[in-house]
Protein backbone atom coordinates (compact mmCIF):
# COMPACT_ATOMS: atom_id res chain seq x y z
CA UNK A 1 0.00 0.00 0.00
CA UNK A 2 1.23 3.51 -0.88
CA UNK A 3 2.92 5.30 2.04
CA UNK A 4 0.94 8.48 1.44
CA UNK A 5 -2.31 6.52 1.55
CA UNK A 6 -1.26 4.88 4.82
CA UNK A 7 -0.49 8.27 6.33
CA UNK A 8 -3.85 9.59 5.19
CA UNK A 9 -5.72 6.61 6.69
CA UNK A 10 -3.80 6.99 9.93
CA UNK A 11 -4.71 10.68 10.04
CA UNK A 12 -8.40 9.85 9.57
CA UNK A 13 -8.20 7.23 12.34
CA UNK A 14 -6.55 9.73 14.69
CA UNK A 15 -9.23 12.32 13.94
CA UNK A 16 -12.04 9.82 14.58
CA UNK A 17 -10.40 8.74 17.82
CA UNK A 18 -10.03 12.34 18.93
CA UNK A 19 -13.67 13.10 18.09
CA UNK A 20 -14.85 10.03 19.99
CA UNK A 21 -12.92 11.23 23.02
CA UNK A 22 -14.68 14.60 22.89
CA UNK A 23 -18.21 13.42 22.14
CA UNK A 24 -20.69 11.54 24.29
CA UNK A 25 -23.22 9.62 22.20
CA UNK A 26 -26.52 9.00 23.99
CA UNK A 27 -29.29 6.81 22.63
CA UNK A 28 -32.68 7.51 24.17
CA UNK A 29 -35.38 4.87 23.53
CA UNK A 30 -39.02 5.95 23.62
CA UNK A 31 -41.58 4.25 25.89
CA UNK A 32 -41.02 0.49 25.74
CA UNK A 33 -44.34 -1.36 25.52
CA UNK A 34 -44.81 -4.72 27.27
CA UNK A 35 -43.07 -7.95 26.27
CA UNK A 36 -42.99 -7.29 22.50
CA UNK A 37 -41.23 -3.95 23.04
CA UNK A 38 -38.76 -5.42 25.53
CA UNK A 39 -37.87 -8.27 23.19
CA UNK A 40 -37.42 -5.86 20.28
CA UNK A 41 -34.99 -3.76 22.33
CA UNK A 42 -32.94 -6.88 23.10
CA UNK A 43 -32.99 -7.90 19.44
CA UNK A 44 -31.97 -4.55 17.92
CA UNK A 45 -29.95 -2.69 20.55
CA UNK A 46 -26.56 -4.48 20.43
CA UNK A 47 -26.02 -3.95 16.69
CA UNK A 48 -27.15 -0.32 16.86
CA UNK A 49 -24.74 0.42 19.72
CA UNK A 50 -21.83 -1.08 17.78
CA UNK A 51 -22.68 0.64 14.51
CA UNK A 52 -23.10 4.11 16.02
CA UNK A 53 -20.58 3.94 18.86
CA UNK A 54 -23.21 4.61 21.53
CA UNK A 55 -21.80 5.38 24.97
CA UNK A 56 -24.96 5.48 27.10
CA UNK A 57 -28.45 4.05 26.55
CA UNK A 58 -31.48 5.51 28.33
CA UNK A 59 -34.95 4.02 27.91
CA UNK A 60 -38.36 4.96 29.24
CA UNK A 61 -39.70 1.75 30.78
CA UNK A 62 -42.89 2.82 32.52
CA UNK A 63 -45.01 0.60 30.23
CA UNK A 64 -42.55 -2.30 30.02
CA UNK A 65 -44.57 -4.71 32.20
CA UNK A 66 -47.40 -6.82 30.84
CA UNK A 67 -50.63 -5.05 31.77
CA UNK A 68 -49.08 -1.59 32.21
CA UNK A 69 -46.56 -0.14 34.62
CA UNK A 70 -43.08 -1.46 35.31
CA UNK A 71 -42.00 -4.52 37.27
CA UNK A 72 -38.59 -5.59 38.57
CA UNK A 73 -38.58 -8.35 35.94
CA UNK A 74 -39.21 -5.98 33.02
CA UNK A 75 -36.68 -3.46 34.34
CA UNK A 76 -34.03 -6.17 34.76
CA UNK A 77 -34.77 -7.44 31.25
CA UNK A 78 -34.05 -4.00 29.78
CA UNK A 79 -30.91 -3.51 31.88
CA UNK A 80 -29.65 -6.95 30.85
CA UNK A 81 -30.33 -6.02 27.21
CA UNK A 82 -27.88 -3.12 27.29
CA UNK A 83 -29.92 -0.23 28.72
CA UNK A 84 -27.92 1.81 31.25
CA UNK A 85 -30.63 4.01 32.80
CA UNK A 86 -34.42 3.58 32.89
CA UNK A 87 -36.78 6.53 33.21
CA UNK A 88 -40.52 6.29 33.91
CA UNK A 89 -43.63 8.46 34.22
CA UNK A 90 -47.20 8.51 35.44
CA UNK A 91 -47.51 4.69 35.51
CA UNK A 92 -44.40 4.10 37.61
CA UNK A 93 -46.30 3.24 40.81
CA UNK A 94 -49.04 1.11 39.19
CA UNK A 95 -47.43 -2.10 40.42
CA UNK A 96 -46.52 -2.38 44.10
CA UNK A 97 -43.69 -4.80 43.33
CA UNK A 98 -41.63 -1.92 41.97
CA UNK A 99 -41.67 0.17 45.15
CA UNK A 100 -38.73 -1.34 47.02
CA UNK A 101 -36.93 -2.08 43.74
CA UNK A 102 -36.74 1.66 43.02
CA UNK A 103 -34.94 2.18 46.33
CA UNK A 104 -32.54 -0.68 45.62
CA UNK A 105 -31.82 0.09 41.94
CA UNK A 106 -30.75 3.74 41.54
CA UNK A 107 -30.38 3.52 37.75
CA UNK A 108 -34.17 3.07 37.51
CA UNK A 109 -35.68 6.46 38.32
CA UNK A 110 -39.13 7.99 38.74
CA UNK A 111 -40.24 11.58 38.03
CA UNK A 112 -38.43 13.89 40.44
CA UNK A 113 -41.51 16.02 41.12
CA UNK A 114 -43.34 13.21 42.92
CA UNK A 115 -43.32 13.93 46.68
CA UNK A 116 -40.06 13.11 48.48
CA UNK A 117 -41.85 10.41 50.50
CA UNK A 118 -42.30 8.29 47.35
CA UNK A 119 -39.93 5.42 46.67
CA UNK A 120 -36.94 5.99 44.41
CA UNK A 121 -35.17 9.10 43.17
CA UNK A 122 -35.77 11.50 40.32
CA UNK A 123 -32.27 11.50 38.90
CA UNK A 124 -29.26 9.23 38.45
CA UNK A 125 -25.61 10.23 38.20
CA UNK A 126 -24.00 7.97 35.60
CA UNK A 127 -20.23 7.66 35.96
CA UNK A 128 -18.64 7.33 32.53
CA UNK A 129 -15.08 7.58 33.81
CA UNK A 130 -14.06 10.67 31.85
CA UNK A 131 -17.46 12.32 32.38
CA UNK A 132 -20.43 12.47 34.75
CA UNK A 133 -23.89 12.33 33.16
CA UNK A 134 -26.91 13.29 35.25
CA UNK A 135 -30.13 11.71 33.92
CA UNK A 136 -33.22 13.52 35.24
CA UNK A 137 -36.85 12.40 35.04
CA UNK A 138 -39.69 14.93 35.31
CA UNK A 139 -43.44 14.78 34.77
CA UNK A 140 -45.70 17.44 33.34
CA UNK A 141 -48.71 18.81 35.22
CA UNK A 142 -50.94 19.96 32.32
CA UNK A 143 -53.72 17.36 31.79
CA UNK A 144 -51.87 15.08 34.23
CA UNK A 145 -51.50 14.55 37.98
CA UNK A 146 -51.02 17.58 40.21
CA UNK A 147 -47.37 17.04 41.09
CA UNK A 148 -44.81 19.62 42.14
CA UNK A 149 -44.05 22.28 39.54
CA UNK A 150 -41.43 20.74 37.16
CA UNK A 151 -39.80 24.14 36.53
CA UNK A 152 -39.01 24.62 40.21
CA UNK A 153 -38.03 20.98 40.63
CA UNK A 154 -35.43 21.06 37.86
CA UNK A 155 -34.00 24.29 39.29
CA UNK A 156 -33.53 22.50 42.61
CA UNK A 157 -31.78 19.51 41.06
CA UNK A 158 -29.46 21.59 38.88
CA UNK A 159 -28.43 23.65 41.89
CA UNK A 160 -27.59 20.53 43.93
CA UNK A 161 -26.12 18.03 41.46
CA UNK A 162 -22.81 18.65 39.70
CA UNK A 163 -22.23 16.87 36.39
CA UNK A 164 -20.60 17.44 33.00
CA UNK A 165 -23.83 16.79 31.10
CA UNK A 166 -27.52 16.74 32.02
CA UNK A 167 -30.15 14.73 30.14
CA UNK A 168 -33.87 15.26 30.89
CA UNK A 169 -36.79 12.95 30.13
CA UNK A 170 -39.88 15.15 30.44
CA UNK A 171 -42.91 12.85 30.62
CA UNK A 172 -45.76 15.18 29.70
CA UNK A 173 -49.00 15.45 27.73
CA UNK A 174 -49.02 19.06 26.55
CA UNK A 175 -46.74 20.08 23.70
CA UNK A 176 -46.62 23.65 24.97
CA UNK A 177 -45.43 22.58 28.41
CA UNK A 178 -42.65 20.49 26.87
CA UNK A 179 -41.53 23.27 24.56
CA UNK A 180 -41.60 25.85 27.34
CA UNK A 181 -39.43 23.72 29.62
CA UNK A 182 -37.05 23.12 26.73
CA UNK A 183 -36.48 26.86 26.29
CA UNK A 184 -36.36 27.38 30.06
CA UNK A 185 -33.49 24.90 30.24
CA UNK A 186 -31.75 25.95 27.01
CA UNK A 187 -28.03 26.16 27.72
CA UNK A 188 -28.47 24.58 31.16
CA UNK A 189 -28.97 20.95 30.10
CA UNK A 190 -27.57 18.95 27.20
CA UNK A 191 -30.88 17.48 26.05
CA UNK A 192 -34.57 17.56 26.89
CA UNK A 193 -36.56 14.71 25.37
CA UNK A 194 -40.33 14.49 25.69
CA UNK A 195 -42.13 11.21 26.33
CA UNK A 196 -45.66 9.96 27.13
CA UNK A 197 -47.60 10.54 23.88
CA UNK A 198 -45.94 7.57 22.11
CA UNK A 199 -45.66 9.37 18.75
CA UNK A 200 -42.20 10.22 17.37
CA UNK A 201 -42.36 13.92 16.49
CA UNK A 202 -40.44 15.53 13.64
CA UNK A 203 -39.25 18.63 15.52
CA UNK A 204 -35.82 17.53 16.72
CA UNK A 205 -33.58 20.59 16.96
CA UNK A 206 -30.75 22.27 18.81
CA UNK A 207 -32.09 25.29 20.68
CA UNK A 208 -30.20 28.61 20.45
CA UNK A 209 -28.03 28.05 23.54
CA UNK A 210 -27.08 24.46 22.73
CA UNK A 211 -29.76 22.19 24.22
CA UNK A 212 -30.98 19.30 22.08
CA UNK A 213 -34.77 19.05 22.01
CA UNK A 214 -37.60 16.88 20.68
CA UNK A 215 -41.25 16.99 21.76
CA UNK A 216 -41.68 13.22 21.88
CA UNK A 217 -39.33 10.28 21.35
CA UNK A 218 -42.15 7.93 20.35
CA UNK A 219 -42.49 4.34 21.52
CA UNK A 220 -40.98 0.90 21.13
CA UNK A 221 -43.68 -1.67 20.46
CA UNK A 222 -46.14 -2.98 17.84
CA UNK A 223 -46.27 -0.89 14.68
CA UNK A 224 -49.93 -1.65 13.95
CA UNK A 225 -51.39 -0.38 17.20
CA UNK A 226 -52.89 2.64 18.89
CA UNK A 227 -49.94 3.85 20.98
CA UNK A 228 -48.86 0.23 21.43
CA UNK A 229 -52.29 -1.17 22.28
CA UNK A 230 -54.60 -3.40 20.21
CA UNK A 231 -56.59 -0.85 18.10
CA UNK A 232 -59.92 -2.61 18.69
CA UNK A 233 -59.55 -2.13 22.46
CA UNK A 234 -59.27 1.61 22.00
CA UNK A 235 -62.05 1.76 19.39
CA UNK A 236 -64.37 -0.04 21.82
CA UNK A 237 -63.46 2.42 24.59
CA UNK A 238 -64.36 5.39 22.39
CA UNK A 239 -67.55 3.86 21.04
CA UNK A 240 -69.00 2.60 24.33
CA UNK A 241 -67.35 4.87 26.93
CA UNK A 242 -66.98 1.71 29.02
CA UNK A 243 -63.80 0.45 30.70
CA UNK A 244 -61.83 -1.75 28.32
CA UNK A 245 -58.93 -4.07 29.03
CA UNK A 246 -56.00 -3.01 26.89
CA UNK A 247 -54.01 -5.76 25.17
CA UNK A 248 -50.62 -5.63 23.48
CA UNK A 249 -50.41 -8.05 20.57
CA UNK A 250 -47.21 -9.80 19.56
CA UNK A 251 -46.89 -8.13 16.15
CA UNK A 252 -44.02 -6.61 14.14
CA UNK A 253 -42.44 -3.85 16.20
CA UNK A 254 -40.61 -0.56 15.80
CA UNK A 255 -38.03 1.13 18.01
CA UNK A 256 -38.33 4.91 18.26
CA UNK A 257 -35.97 7.31 19.93
CA UNK A 258 -33.20 9.84 19.41
CA UNK A 259 -29.42 9.75 19.12
CA UNK A 260 -27.70 12.79 20.62
CA UNK A 261 -24.05 13.85 20.29
CA UNK A 262 -22.94 15.79 23.35
CA UNK A 263 -19.69 17.71 23.80
CA UNK A 264 -18.23 16.32 27.04
CA UNK A 265 -16.34 19.53 27.78
CA UNK A 266 -19.15 22.07 27.29
CA UNK A 267 -22.21 19.85 27.74
CA UNK A 268 -23.71 21.30 24.55
CA UNK A 269 -25.58 19.15 22.05
CA UNK A 270 -23.81 19.08 18.69
CA UNK A 271 -26.32 16.86 16.91
CA UNK A 272 -29.70 15.27 17.56
CA UNK A 273 -31.39 12.88 15.17
CA UNK A 274 -34.49 10.71 15.21
CA UNK A 275 -34.12 6.95 15.40
CA UNK A 276 -36.67 4.58 13.88
CA UNK A 277 -35.81 0.91 13.60
CA UNK A 278 -38.27 -1.61 12.16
Amino acid sequence: MDLLLLEKLFGVWQKQRKEKGKLLKILFIGDVISQPGCRFVREKLPAFKREHGVDVVIANGENSAVGNGILPSSANYLLDSGVDVITTGNHVFKRREIYSYLDETPQVIRPANFPDCCNGKGYYLYDGGSYQLCVINLMGTVFMEGLNNPFYEIDRILSQVEADCYFVDFHAEATGEKKALGYYLDGRVSCLVGTHTHVLTADEQILPKGTGYITDAGMTGPIYSVLGVNPQNVIDRYKTQMPTRFEVHDLPCQLNGILAHIDKKTGACNKIERVKII
